[in-house]
């Protein structure tokens, strides 16, 4: 690798460094140490110094320096890993290099040369290079090392490298960290021991910060059940947040594809780099915290002030811009954010160049002011531009303009209020589509009752008016403290659609997206697939109790939004739970707007939640475990095992109590879900194990604590809801109300917010990341412990063994899919097919694992063995092998009798096995069958399990006969295997032996018929065989072996012969020594510790 040249001292270097080469402008050295002879005591110290410091002259084992004769000054320009890398570089250097310095007079200029031909060398290497890093000297440095010490195949992106201590036992190792895109590396060389660790990051269970009495601050890291702990780290922040953006993007590829798609940011393994994985995790907090569509992307960030006219007064914060938004955020405890869509500014100007500070007009009754802007003049033109407003040549309006403008707007506002829902952009809906929520359909409010509840529910609304009037209404809304008390009192009836909308994001999402949703209902309209097979099941289950959802409006309704979800999101397509939160958000707001409301919270707020494997609701479980670890202190003393509220609290989540309260109780919680998110419903879960804290800890078993928490649930009411008795929800317990006081939910959701309002969001979603990393590899445990236990039945591996196979096999799935976004494995991968069909192996990579594993070592001609395995134990023909068909391979070849072995490798030898079709290219489907979210024809698999039981077991006599051109071809392969035995002689006469016996054998069978049909050839009754040449033995055998097989075989030329397994049986079981050869035992743990060291390396040298 060339270096940028640097100046070096050689006063003490010929201690650590050996001349290999020189001349009279360039000296070739070794590292003492490595290479011949190791270097004793001095090469000890010289690695250790190698590994712990940090230097230019101690990266590699090889360097070349530049001198002139009349000068005592060196220049390092070149390092290798190996011989033959540094050597090529001399060579270089000699044929492009060495003729021309001759031209030079002067020795300054033959230095000056060298150092810009380096120069550009290393120039035209950036070009095609992909590392992006802010020191790329350093890196390539940091990258050499990588690539000597940990031999990962050079596809392997280096993301950084940071200086640590790794914790072996209580003994710490300083050394490297060293994280690429699929693994986690450390080394370490320390006075001759040498620490190395690989892992990669679908492996890890735990990823945490940690500290305690030895260690301060580490970062933990659980994989294959043992510990790892890092300290000692200059920035271990930033290389925590690395770390977790590369196990989760490790994850999102590989296990939860579902929303993988939705990052095209990360979306090339090859491509990724620190600063991407940085910005990407910024962006997701923006997003996160503004509710704002996954197109957008963090740009800039400006701290400012801002002018909020509510409070009078200007507070710190940092403006925030994407693509599309402009976003602030307080940052003086005063909770205060709020969001500008660049479709609703108008204006953009710079009143004051004094105080730095610009205004942003936007659509409606605001005007905000930004101070103390740093770089206030760039940013409003960037905002300008975003928006397409173009300035006067003065680059300003008068103040009076704008004012003036702003004002007429809101004097239009004000005279039509009907078009204040033209403010996001909305367009007519289509005539097909619902245009009223359900609510105003079915139960609308009457202007003149008087009575108390709708009295209060007036009080409401005044209260949020006034908040509007001062806090501004729509998307440009400014969100305070005193928005989410008014949340906490409860949101009135008439107001609740609109407000869902803007506190979810989802009306950013349906004015961006005009028409989208009538042209998804008229493109789903007629589909047939199974997720429209199970809305039609679950669509009167649905509110069955609410009058909108007893009648064809509402049903219809419902049905239009969950298919043109699921056309919309087939990776998702329909799951339950969707139903019910679909139907409450019809009732509050109108059909498209309930569509565009479904998609924040699947695709935003509840991520992974509607999935065959409900990992967000699990990993959402497991974040609720921590809290009442840290927050019920007294309730997990008595249950100490928290799994029991993890299974109650599952349709919490899933249908955010929904399912549970009353509906006139339950839309008090989805208020506020809207506003603050999952933060909410955790919130509101503690405060019902808090709540019924004394019950639960008194209750003796689980079914006592579920019927405890079932009367609570039922006692819940809503004492301030306007809705008739028609309309609310009747309480499964109402008999026994009477026993159980009554709660009111404006108080409980009260209560929640005081006692857990301290629950930070960031704390919550970082808890959310460390648990999807344990939540997924649990799912991933079950599934191979399913595998396992099938596939024990009808293999003899002991569970041990299986095991270490099944980690192999998965490990060869991911080594497809690590450097490629393209694998047909990868892309056939689907967590919600049957266990043993979550991975499979495409042949390329079934080839490579099945030569490391198969008993034959020796054995030559691998590849085309390897070939009629697969087709063999491929029995659907779909291009893929899975984990019991592998196993059923190797267990024949292990385990297997001599007659199983020898049937094994006649069958290879037949169709389908056995074809003169070409190798497949890797992982093509050939019979493509439709999965996942497809139409399922039960009917057929009926049908298949009913010929799986009937099916009875081969015998030796169910087997064809075999052609001549395929007993040809298995002598060939006998002679393969024992290829390399310490018996080949005597293996080879028995093979021989064997062939000419045979051959015999059926010219006398021959003769035998010819006078009973004289007319009538031989082999009249083994119809389909093709003709074939005449046999010649293999070109292996011996000249004894290779005669006789002539001589027998040249009077069948004429004639097509064949044989049944009986035959070849019998003949193989009179040579002793074939019969030895496959009953000689063979162990088959030596080839998997073979395997775990050698897979990653076989697949760097491919």
């Amino acid at each position: 690798m060339w270096l940028k040249p640097e100046e070096i001292l050689l006063k003490n270097a010929f201690k650590l460094w050996v001349t290999e080469k020189d001349n009279e402008y360039f000296v070739l050295q070794r590292r003492r140490g490595y290479g011949e002879g190791g270097g004793g005591l001095t090469g000890l110290l010289v690695g250790t110094l190698d590994t712990v410091l940090d230097s230019t002259s101690k990266v590699a084992p090889f360097r070349i320096l530049h001198h002139t004769p009349d000068s005592q000054v060196y220049w390092s320009i070149a390092c290798g890993a190996t011989k033959e890398e540094i050597v090529e570089h001399w060579e270089w250097l000699q044929q492009n290099i060495m003729r021309t310095l001759s031209v030079f007079d002067s020795s300054d200029d033959i230095t000056s040369f060298v150092q810009g031909k380096i120069r550009g060398l290393i120039a035209e290497e950036g070009k095609v290079s992909l590392v992006l890093e802010d020191d790329p000297e350093k890196f390539r440095e940091a990258l050499l090392r990588f690539e000597k010490w940990f031999e990962l195949p050079q596809k392997e992106k280096l993301v950084t490298y940071y200086s640590c201590s790794y914790w072996k036992g209580r003994v710490p190792c300083q050394g490297w960290l060293y994280l690429s895109t699929n693994f986690l590396c450390f080394y370490s060389y320390l006075l001759g021991a040498e620490v190395k660790l690989v892992i990669s990051w679908d492996e890890i269970w735990r990823l945490e910060k940690t500290s305690n009495v030895i260690l301060t601050e580490s970062i933990h890291v659980q994989a294959h059940g043992e510990d790892h702990y890092f300290s000692m780290l200059l920035h271990l922040n930033e290389t925590f947040l690395i770390m977790e953006q590369l196990a989760d993007y490790s994850i999102k590829r590989l296990f939860d594809k579902e929303s993988f798609q939705r990052e095209p940011a990360l979306s090339d393994p090859l491509q990724i780099t620190k600063r991407g994985l940085e910005t990407n995790a910024r962006s997701e907090q923006f997003r996160a915290f503004f509710r704002l569509p996954k197109e957008e992307n963090l740009l800039e960030v400006h701290e400012s002030f801002l002018w909020v006219p509510f409070s009078h007064y200007n507070t710190l914060g940092k403006i925030c811009l994407s693509e599309n938004y402009l976003c602030f955020a307080s940052q003086d405890g005063s909770q205060c954010h709020v969001i500008i869509p660049m479709r609703e500014v108008v204006n953009v100007e710079k009143p004051d160049s004094s105080s730095r500070a610009l205004t942003v007009c936007v659509r409606g009754k605001r005007a905000l002011r930004f101070s103390e802007v740093r770089d206030y003049e760039r940013l409003a033109n960037t905002i300008r531009s975003r928006c397409g407003i173009t300035a006067s040549p003065l680059h300003s309006a008068s103040t009076e303009a704008i004012r003036g403008e702003c004002q007429s707007l809101i004097n239009h506002f004000e005279d039509n209020p009907d078009d204040v829902t033209l403010m996001v952009g909305q367009k007519g809906s289509s005539k097909a589509v619902s245009t009223e929520a359900l609510m105003t359909v079915f139960h609308p409010q009457d202007v003149e009752n008087l009575d108390p509840k709708m009295l209060k529910e007036k009080m409401k609304e005044q209260s949020w008016n006034i908040h509007f009037s001062e806090y501004g209404r729509g998307t440009s809304m400014f969100f305070t403290k005193k928005t989410r008390d008014l949340i906490v009192r409860g949101v009135p009836e008439a107001l609740r659609g609109e407000l869902w909308m803007l506190f979810s994001g989802a009306v950013n999402d349906m004015a961006t997206h005009p028409g989208y949703y009538t042209e998804l209902v008229e493109q789903s309209l007629g589909t047939s697939t199974l997720a429209t097979d199970e809305i039609e099941r679950d669509l009167h289950r649905s509110l069955p109790e609410h009058p909108a959802f007893q009648s064809d409006t509402g049903i219809s309704a419902l049905r239009r939004v969950l298919t043109a979800y699921a056309y919309r999101n087939p990776k998702i397509g329909y799951c339950q739970a969707m139903n019910i939160l679909t139907s409450v958000l019809l009732l509050y707001a109108k059909e498209e707007e309930a569509f565009w409301l479904l998609v924040a919270v699947c695709e935003r707020m509840l991520p992974d939640y509607f999935n065959r494997r409900i990992i967000g609701a699990l990993v959402d479980q497991a974040v609720f475990e921590e809290l009442i670890r840290e927050q019920l202190p007294q309730l997990v003393e008595h249950m100490t095992d928290l799994s029991f509220f993890s299974s109650v609290s599952l349709s919490w989540f899933l249908t955010l109590f929904i399912s549970v309260l009353p509906i006139e109780s339950a839309v008090n919680v989805v208020d506020c879900f809207f506003y603050d998110g999952i933060k909410a419903i955790l919130q509101l879960g503690l405060a019902v194990l808090d709540y019924n804290m004394e019950a639960l800890i008194s209750c003796h078993d689980d079914a006592e604590a579920v019927t405890i928490l079932n009367k609570f649930f039922d006692s819940v009411t809503n004492k301030d809801s306007p809705l008739p008795p028609t309309v609310q929800q009747a309480s499964v317990g109402n008999n026994d109300k009477a026993s159980h006081v009554s709660v009111d939910i404006s108080e409980l959701i009260r209560e929640a917010y005081e006692k857990y309002g301290t629950i930070r969001s960031e704390e919550v979603e970082s808890s959310r990341k460390r648990n999807k990393l344990y939540v997924i590899q649990t799912l991933e445990d079950t599934t191979k412990q399913n595998v396992i236990r099938v596939v024990s039945q009808e293999v003899k591996f002991s569970a041990s063994h299986l095991d270490e196979l099944y980690y192999l096999f998965k490990r060869q799935h991911f080594l497809s899919c690590y450097w490629t976004m393209n694998s047909p494995v990868l892309l056939h991968h689907d967590p919600s097919l049957a266990y043993l069909e979550q991975y499979q192996l495409g042949f390329q990579q079934f080839s490579m694992l099945f030569s490391l594993l198969e008993p034959w070592t020796l054995c030559t001609g691998k590849s085309n063995l390897s070939l009629w395995v697969f087709r063999l134990i491929d029995e659907n023909q779909d291009g893929l092998v899975n984990f019991r068909e592998f196993c059923y391979a190797l267990d024949t070849l292990y385990s297997g009798s001599f007659t199983n072995k020898l049937k094994f490798l006649f069958k290879l030898h037949l169709p389908p096995a056995f074809t003169a079709f070409d190798l497949p290219e890797d992982g093509v489907i050939r019979k493509s069958p439709e999965r996942g979210r497809g139409k399922v024809d039960l009917q057929a698999y009926l049908k298949q399990w009913q010929d799986e039981i009937l099916k009875k077991e081969e015998t030796i006599k169910d087997l064809p006969r075999i052609n001549q051109t395929q007993f040809i071809q298995f002598s060939k392969t006998l002679y393969n295997l024992f290829h390399g035995d310490p018996e080949e002689e005597a293996l080879y006469r028995a093979v021989a032996h064997v062939t000419s016996l045979l051959l015999r054998m059926e010219e006398v069978g021959r003769r035998l018929q010819e006078p009973s049909s004289p007319t009538k050839p031989a082999t009249a009754t083994r119809e389909g065989l093709p003709s074939e040449e005449a046999v010649t033995s293999p070109e292996s055998s011996d000249a004894s072996s290779t005669h006789s097989g002539q001589d027998a075989g040249s009077s069948l030329s004429e004639v097509e012969w064949s044989f049944s397994f009986e035959q070849v049986l019998a003949s193989l079981l009179n040579e002793p020594a074939i019969v030895s050869f496959f009953e000689r035992p063979t162990l088959i743990q030596t080839r998997l510790d073979q395997a775990k060291g050698t897979q990653l390396k076989v697949k760097a040298n491919k």
